[in-house]
């Protein structure tokens, strides 16, 4: 369904119990984020806050449930939508042998035409007021965590145009405010915004730039799906609110925005003028992004409906709100995927523990040897897919979302020597553990159950799985903490206290060598302070801190054959010890005096039971320093809050 403006999707969320009013007063300094994490882990409501200094209502974790991302698409179910491409696809694809047929199809295309959007005359409701002498700072413009770089924009809505094709692209992109009229511009290396910098960069003309805040939510989720170059995100929001969008132009520049938007923010960005430092930010990862260098955004207008509500939200260790704006991406474009490029493909998941890119598991149909290798390298060479860093493909009739079954499907199907392969390539900008930046390791693990001209050594469900735990602990000190409840399952995790450089490789070789570890598939070391019996966290750690390429091996016996089971060593890479070169980012936590107070103004929220701070389980993971992690350390002031 098309909402006539955010105000409207508001009091459908009341309506349907899924929003909470808070009148007290709440700081946008930390508060709202502290507050909105502790609500966002346990899956509780969205939350406007009404009472915060400013002249305008904040709206955060609006999308933070599977039941508000789909009333924001106005469906009951995510996979609707795939179902609803999926026909619209073989519609317009499907053979049309005769005349009527091709008749058949006008109703079709005139749907599809009604989707587009459209640029209108006037002014927009967007425009009710107008505000030529700009001021960022009169806008609620929260801090996430305690070492960002300062304020931050995080749901904007960028529009931008192809200086030469003149396409439009709209893309999220977080702003950190330095200024009342400027801020930074974090378009990354890959992203289409980037390019078109570089095209007026080269052509020697200043960027038009329009950022829009709020309005029908679609346009929110628009902004963040993976659509092809050069295909306007507006069709998709056409598409998914079975309406045209309607378009005004700005004040200041040539660029068309929502009629409908609460906020926009003109204005232009100079690709001669020097970049400038932006972050740090506690990122989607769980982990501060630091600083770096990107294109200044100069502010020339800012217009706003009447009675606008300003949205953001927050990101850290998952889950956090964006956790559904990837889901509706995972269900939504999965039919695309099927019907275009990789038809065999029956389901795909990204467990929110991968924070979107880390981690896919895709389940086929297969039919011939390879299969399973083939659509691995395909998806790693498809559109965002090319983050990916672990990709599991297999072939058996489980829920793929069971991440148990899926462990015990990779046990009982994968031979270590053959079915686990390597490529290399490009990786998040914001991954932190590759070795070169933007550019690292992927782990492809084929589970599918094989043809006769892939099996290579024949797997028994009969083999012995041993790990000697007591000798373990007894032998190896700098071993504080083990997990063997996965191991009938092929899965061993050790948290592992380093100190000397090829600590891991060298403790792995020495536990296959000895015999303390027999038959298991995968051995998995992390750091010594992950709380190894919460399997998210180990995997949301050890996904965020390998580079496969580095930290993805076997050793070698003394006749130089490999020894059974491949090490994952999902620790904190140094330099001393493992020769690794970049900073390495800090746990995203609050500090002690906010996780305090809200500690004390948690009755006057109307939120009900009381609900301690995450970030008193993470902060253990902490290292001196602030965004950027010193050497050593287990501990943070706020474990004392």
């Amino acid at each position: 369904m098309a909402f006539k403006n955010l105000q409207e999707f508001i009091d459908i969320l009341e309506k349907e119990g899924e929003l909470k009013r808070i009148s007290a007063p709440v700081d946008t300094h930390l508060e709202i984020s502290e507050i909105t994490d502790r609500i966002s882990k346990h899956r509780g409501p969205a939350l406007l806050f009404e009472n915060t200094d400013f002249n305008f209502p904040v709206l955060i974790n609006a999308f933070g449930s599977e039941r508000r991302m789909c009333l924001s698409l106005g469906v009951d179910s995510l996979d609707e939508i795939s179902g609803q491409i999926s026909k619209l696809l073989k519609g317009l694809t499907g053979p049309k042998s005769g005349l009527m047929d091709k008749l058949k199809m006008l109703p079709l295309l005139s749907e599809v035409s009604s989707w587009m959007p459209k640029q209108i005359g006037g002014k927009g409701a967007c425009q009710d007021v107008i505000n030529r002498d700009p001021d960022l700072a009169k806008l609620p413009v929260i801090t996430c965590w305690p070492h960002d770089g300062g304020p931050y924009i995080t749901l904007p809505v960028v529009h931008t145009i192809d200086p030469e094709t003149k396409i439009r692209n709209v893309g999220m992109y977080r702003m950190q405010v330095l200024d009342k009229n400027t801020s930074g511009m974090h378009w990354q290396l890959h992203k289409n915004s980037a390019r078109h910098y570089h095209a007026y960069k080269k052509l020697g003309k200043k960027m038009p730039v329009s950022v829009t805040l709020g309005g029908d939510p679609v346009y929110t989720y628009a902004a963040t799906a993976p659509m092809p170059d050069n295909m306007d995100e507006y069709m998709l929001a056409g598409f998914l609110r079975k309406k045209k969008v309607e378009l005004v132009k700005c004040i200041t520049n040539d660029i068309y925005v929502p009629a409908d938007a609460d906020f926009v923010l003109e204005g232009y960005v100079d690709p001669e003028e020097e970049l400038i430092l932006e972050g740090p930010f506690g990122d989607h990862t769980g982990f501060y992004s630091l600083a770096d260098f990107y294109p200044k955004f100069h502010v020339t207008c800012i217009t706003h409906r009447k009675n606008a509500v300003y949205p953001t939200t927050i990101v850290g260790v998952p889950p956090q709100e964006d956790e559904w704006l990837g889901k509706a991406t995972e269900r939504i474009f999965l039919s695309p995927i099927q019907m275009t490029m990789l038809p065999e493909v029956l389901d795909m998941v990204m467990p929110v523990e991968g924070v979107f890119h880390n981690i896919a598991i895709v389940r086929i149909n297969k039919s011939y040897a390879g299969q399973g290798r083939k659509v691995a390298h395909s998806l790693w060479g498809a559109g965002q897919m090319m983050f990916n860093k672990v990709m599991i493909v297999l072939d058996r009739d489980i829920d793929i979302s069971d991440y148990k079954a899926v462990l015990r499907v990779i046990n009982q199907a994968v031979d270590p020597g053959a079915d686990i392969f390597m490529a290399k390539g490009p990786v998040d900008v914001l991954d932190h553990a590759s070795r070169k930046f933007a550019y690292g390791g992927k782990l492809g693990i084929d589970a599918t159950d094989k043809f006769p001209e892939e099996v290579e050594t024949q797997i028994t469900s009969d083999v012995f799985v041993q790990a000697d735990i007591d000798r373990i602990k007894k032998s190896f000190p700098e071993i504080l903490h083990v997990n063997d409840t996965l191991i009938k399952s092929g899965v061993l995790i050790l948290a592992v206290k380093k100190s000397k450089p090829g600590h891991v490789k060298w403790l792995h070789n020495t536990l296959l060598a000895k015999g303390l570890v027999k038959n298991v598939k995968f051995i998995v070391y992390t750091e010594h302070v992950i709380d190894l019996q919460h399997f998210g966290d180990i995997a949301w750690r050890v996904a965020n801190n390998i580079d496969p390429a580095r930290d993805c091996y076997y050793v070698y016996d003394t006749q130089g054959n490999p020894m059974y089971g491949l090490a994952i060593d999902g620790t904190r890479k140094y330099p001393e010890l493992d020769g690794f070169e970049r900073e390495w980012p800090n746990t995203v936590v609050h500090n002690a005096e906010t996780i305090k107070k809200v500690d004390e103004m948690w009755d006057s929220l109307g939120l009900g039971e009381f609900i301690t701070s995450p970030s008193l389980k993470y902060c253990k993971q902490l290292y001196p320093g602030e965004a950027v992690a010193g050497e050593k350390g287990e501990m943070h002031e706020c474990m004392n809050a």
